[in-house]
């Protein structure tokens, strides 16, 4: 038993530094205070610093190292005693162990500092060394290294149980919350299942899996003060938790002032816009009226205006937020800049490019436009792309920038009514009076459905070619009325008038003149497997 005594009190004695409440040892020595400081498992006992003749101080902590790891189990039973002597002319506190002398505490040895008499100094040591005496006489008893074991073992069963607990609560939260979505009694709405789902599970397995962290935690700390050999690690852990514990606590409430300025700047922020959209609103309703703002691009303005109170607000609660100094804040600051920097260069393009659109009024939400080889109606003007239904019913994103770089055939822009104007082409021989191919043409505009007759069919003759005589027909459609129906339904009538006028269309192209007109017979307009409408003779 001595020998594990020895080889115990050789481990733990050393000049490791660890805080302290001492008046004498430093909170944060030096290498020479270390040295002269004595410790009893890692805990700083005294730091001494008088010479007497040629012994240093770190010479006498060296002496009383050699003292204690001669010390019996017979020794560790009897308390300590201080013995007033005086050694070297001046007056000491030796410090006995039955008997035995270990410590030679003089008056030389105390800091002016601590404002301690020899007495009081000596007092604070004897309980120090007093308190490792008797943790070391009570963890080297047979019967309380017994007692610590059956301690561990039923921490580990309590701890056990702990982990089984909380897995079978969580199977039964599950389950509990499985019925609940079945029945639609969550406390998310039914519509957001499908891309949060079992959240109150999913925290309830997160909150069970702090909450062991925190039990094994707690369970090493506590077993490992139990056993002389792991005592200074459940030290360590224990003084690990509590410093971070009160380094959140005090990083919480130094950050709160900033937080609730942050909070300030976000409710005056949201206030303003709040009265930006108040006006805003009144303005794309008509009943305002502001210089350089129009009722078509007050969406885009409200984007805009928001952007720049909120980027206007985030500088200025910057400063004021947990970690801004901080260089890892910096770091990633600069790293989410250098990203944003290399990836808008194309989005910031086609970004500008709508705003270009916008504010330039070229066209508006409901217009009929031609974009290349794209025609139909608009139905978004987004900040990066304008989305165009065509004819097919297809729906067609084409990218701002390809939108301003191109040309913008608006067919609605002139009609402030609703209707669009549609121009269809035919091209008659020389041989057929254009006075007659005017009038077939008006006729044939006035048979069509979805003609807004009140505003008189218009044709023009476009050029004068090789072979015929380009003309154009241009009327106005009936608002809300589809551009591909009303052309299909004017061409149709364009053919039927053409024919029953025995008049020749001469696309495509021919060669030579042909002997009779090509049309077709009014008998034979319906030939099979085409069917007539009610009340028309075959």
């Amino acid at each position: 038993m001595n020998k594990v005594l020895l080889i115990f009190l050789m481990c733990f004695i050393s000049a490791l530094a660890f805080p302290s409440f001492a008046a004498e040892p430093r909170q944060q020595p030096s290498e020479q205070e270390r040295a002269r400081t004595v410790y009893i498992f890692h805990q700083p006992i005294v730091m001494l610093q008088a010479k007497f003749g040629l012994t240093t101080p770190e010479e006498r902590v060296l002496r009383i190292r050699n003292t204690l790891r001669n010390f019996t189990q017979a020794d560790l039973r009897e308390p300590l005693k201080i013995v007033p002597i005086t050694r070297y002319n001046q007056p000491g506190r030796l410090i006995v162990m039955n008997g035995k002398p270990l410590l030679l505490l003089a008056q030389a040895d105390l800091d002016e500092g601590d404002d301690l008499t020899l007495d009081q100094a000596a007092q604070r040591v004897l309980v120090r060394m007093e308190t490792q005496r008797t943790a070391l006489r009570d963890q080297f008893d047979g019967g309380w290294l017994a007692l610590s074991v059956v301690k561990t073992a039923a921490g580990l069963l309590g701890l056990i149980l702990f982990f089984y607990g909380a897995y079978r609560s969580w199977r039964w939260v599950r389950r509990y919350y499985r019925r609940r979505i079945i029945a639609n009694r969550s406390w998310l709405p039914q519509r957001w299942r499908r891309f949060t789902g079992a959240i109150e599970a999913r925290l309830y397995a997160l909150l069970m899996i702090l909450l062991g962290i925190v039990a094994l935690y707690v369970w090493l700390s506590w077993v490992f003060s139990l056993f002389p050999w792991t005592r200074v690690w459940g030290t360590s852990l224990g003084d690990w938790s509590i410093r971070v514990l009160r380094e959140i606590a005090l990083s919480i409430a130094s950050a709160l002032p900033g937080l609730m300025i942050v909070l300030i700047i976000v409710l005056i922020t949201a206030f303003i816009l709040k009265l930006l959209k108040v006006v805003l609103n009144q303005v794309e309703a008509g009943r305002l009226q502001l210089p350089g703002i129009h009722p078509e691009t007050v969406g885009a303005t409200r984007k805009l205006i928001s952007v720049v109170v909120w980027l206007f607000a985030l500088s200025a609660a910057y400063p004021f937020l947990p970690g801004a100094n901080s260089l890892a804040f910096k770091g990633i600051s600069v790293f989410f800049g250098l990203m944003l920097t290399l990836g808008s260069a194309g989005v910031m393009n086609h970004a500008m490019s709508g705003l270009v659109l916008i504010y330039s009024r070229a066209l508006r939400k409901g217009d009929v436009i031609r974009v290349a080889d794209n025609e139909g109606l608009v139905s978004e003007i987004g900040m990066l792309a304008t989305k165009i239904i065509t004819r097919e019913n297809y729906v067609v994103t084409v990218p701002n920038a390809v939108v301003v770089s191109g040309k913008i055939t608006n067919l609605s822009a002139q009609n402030s009514g609703g209707g669009i104007n549609l121009t269809v082409g035919v091209t008659i021989g020389y041989d057929t009076p254009w006075r007659q191919v005017h009038a077939m043409l008006e006729l044939a505009a006035k048979r069509a459905k979805g003609i807004d007759l009140s505003q008189p069919p218009l044709v023009r003759q476009l050029a004068l070619m090789d072979w015929y005589v380009s003309y154009e027909l241009q009327v106005r459609l009936l608002p809300g009325q589809s551009l591909a129906e009303a052309r299909n339904a004017l061409y149709s009538h364009i053919q039927d008038v053409f024919n029953e006028f025995n008049v020749q269309i001469m696309s495509p192209n021919f060669v030579l003149q042909p002997d009779d007109a090509v049309r077709v017979p009014k008998e034979n307009w319906y030939a099979a497997p085409a069917i007539p409408p009610e009340g028309t003779a075959p």
